[in-house]
């Protein structure tokens, strides 16, 4: 059970009952993850609208969602390695895809080196080495996929964290990321 209130839609405010319209607009549910957030609409909104812009980038749907997983996968959160997973899904990614991306994986060699990238900001707590750096620009990544990827991490943290202080409850199909070997 969840730590944290996840706002109903009859005790949402008028804010955060805006922010669950839009939600299910676009995708016909309201998350539980957006329902914690909702406890503070300030937050969802920036939580939203920083997702929105990053979407405005020029990674696409895909390597945005692996980069999810594998920042999942790292942080151990389920929440997000379960959401992740059916978005990708729906994305029309193969399970054994998502399965790499979870533990930082690709068989594509651009969106193996952003995922390698985003496993060592995770773990290295922002403070990548210079060969991490190395590493990345000699896989062909720019300045601009560097900071992207950075972007994209950072983003993927803050629900991960926001799940774990929560422990929101699943309302996807569940995926733990124990149970997907390194």
């Amino acid at each position: 059970m969840a730590r944290i209130n996840q706002v109903s839609d009859t005790a949402a405010t008028p804010e955060a009952s805006a922010l669950f319209s839009a939600i299910k607009g676009k995708i016909g549910m309201v998350p539980n993850l957006y329902r914690v957030a909702a406890n503070q609409p300030s937050v969802l909104a920036a939580m939203l609208g920083l997702n929105e812009t990053l979407a405005g980038g020029t990674f696409d749907g895909r390597t945005r969602e692996a980069i999810a997983l594998a920042v999942a996968g790292a942080n151990t959160c389920d929440y997000c390695a379960s959401a992740h997973s059916a978005i990708s899904a729906g994305l029309k990614v193969a399970p054994e895809a998502v399965k790499d991306h979870l533990v930082g994986r690709s068989d594509d060699p651009r969106t193996a080196a952003i995922l390698k990238l985003s496993v060592s900001i995770v773990s290295a707590k922002g403070k990548v080495s210079d060969a991490d750096l190395v590493s990345a620009r000699a896989a062909g990544l720019s300045e601009a996929d560097i900071v992207e990827t950075l972007a994209n991490v950072v983003a993927n943290i803050f629900t991960n964290y926001l799940n774990h202080v929560a422990d929101t409850d699943i309302d996807f199909p569940v995926v733990t990321t124990g149970q997907v070997a390194a």
